[in-house]
């Protein structure tokens, strides 16, 4: 190769490690921004439980939205202590009532039902208090048992575009799921038949959804994905000990590692909880599930486990398996369809979680040798993540509120 086109050759690779240096700087103030903005998206996120029975011609149902939900769209908490009371919500049951049937609406063979909604109590699901609404839908008679229900839910689609309405229908002993957002606002269902496939597919794409506004997953994955791409030369806390390995291969070796053993370590926990058999208190496995991260992080600042990643990666994994069987257990399902929906959410989380891997690695690899990589991502991120995460744990444990989000 000549003088001028190895020049040539230089210049191209340093255009392009600068432009994807920029990238990289986007996406890691990107983040932070998201982060710091969306800080109550690191809880469980936004979900309400929708239970529908046909028998005959007679339709009712019960749906349970939680308090914190409500509060935010039409105000429960009256005297602004911070803590919603019964008494509080009892006050507001009429409202409750309005706002919640005024978007939610049933069509039984295309005729509409007039909903009722009996009298409200409170529940705690593994989340926090949920309002429970008894729902009577009044449809017009027919010689026979309805063929098909159409639903349209738009609860709090106006202001949390991110909310779900999670469905167990029940009709001729069948019993089906079903997802609405704002995309899937109207579905019409075929009582006669049940599509396995659907749900199969229907609990993926939820599943997918909820890793990616998980933070604390998606950050306690990119603590372990941070050092990936470099080794570390001694013990010593210097930036001068940790140096960029050698080949792709290594990097993809070890993240094979790490991500087969967060896989199988949140599947374990994550089966065993939806299906009822393992059961821990929603407090502490948030409050645990906070602090993985802050040991994940910090573990690329001061580093204890330098080759063995994959096992921090199994331990605390099997934490994040009872936060994502949260939104399972909530909606009790039966065990034939808990075990359809345990089966595609669990497909969902790991092509997020892949997907997640495939954009952040190709990049890191690319700007391992710099030096904004080593201080301002793996370390500056790294601390930026335990930060985060400490106040989160404070707030889960403690039942504080430090963040004014």
């Amino acid at each position: 190769m000549t003088r001028h086109a190895e020049r040539l050759l230089a210049a191209v690779q340093a255009g392009l490690a600068r432009r994807v240096g920029t990238l990289m700087q986007a996406l890691v103030i990107a983040t932070t921004a998201c982060l710091l903005a969306e800080p109550a998206h690191a809880h469980k996120p936004s979900d309400s439980y929708l239970v529908v029975s046909v028998d005959g011609n007679s339709v009712v149902g019960q749906w349970d939205i939680a308090l914190r939900d409500l509060d935010f769209a039409i105000g429960l908490d009256a005297d602004g202590d911070g803590r919603i009371t019964w008494g509080e919500t009892r006050a507001r049951h009429a409202d409750i009532a309005a706002y919640a049937t005024a978007r939610l609406a049933l069509k039984a063979d295309g005729r509409d039902c007039v909903l009722q909604v009996g009298t409200q109590a409170v529940d705690d699901h593994t989340d926090g208090a949920y309002s429970v609404l008894p729902l009577q839908f009044d449809c017009p008679p027919g010689a026979s048992a309805p063929a098909t229900l159409t639903l349209r839910y738009t609860l709090f689609a106006d202001i949390d575009p991110q909310h779900r309405g999670l469905l167990n229908l029940r009709a001729g002993g069948n019993t089906r799921t079903a997802i609405f957002s704002p995309e899937a606002a109207t579905q019409t269902f075929e009582l006669a038949t049940v599509s396995r496939w659907r749900q199969l597919l229907d609990y993926s794409r939820e599943g997918v959804w909820h890793i990616w506004i998980g933070f604390d997953h998606i950050l306690f994955l990119l603590s372990l994905l941070l050092p990936a791409v470099g080794i570390w030369a001694t013990g010593h806390v210097r930036t001068t000990a940790w140096q960029p390995v050698p080949r792709f291969a290594v990097v993809f070796w070890d993240v094979l590692r790490i991500v087969t053993a967060f896989t199988l370590a949140h599947s374990i926990t994550l089966s065993l909880a939806a299906l009822g058999w393992v059961s821990l208190p929603s407090r502490w496995v948030e409050s645990s599930i906070a602090a993985s991260v802050v040991l994940a992080a910090l573990n690329n600042v001061f580093p204890l486990f330098h080759r063995r990643r994959w096992m921090v990666a199994f331990a605390f994994g099997l934490l994040h398996g009872f936060g994502f069987a949260s939104v399972l257990a909530d909606l009790g399902l039966p065990q034939g369809a808990l075990a359809l929906a345990l089966l595609g959410f669990n497909l969902g989380v790991e092509v997020g979680q892949l997907a997640i891997v495939a954009a952040f690695l190709p990049l890191a690899y690319t700007l391992r040798r710099t030096a904004f990589y080593r201080h301002a991502v793996l370390f500056g991120g790294s601390l930026l993540i335990a930060t985060l995460a400490a106040v989160w744990f404070a707030e889960r444990a403690f039942d504080l509120k430090l963040m004014p989000f």
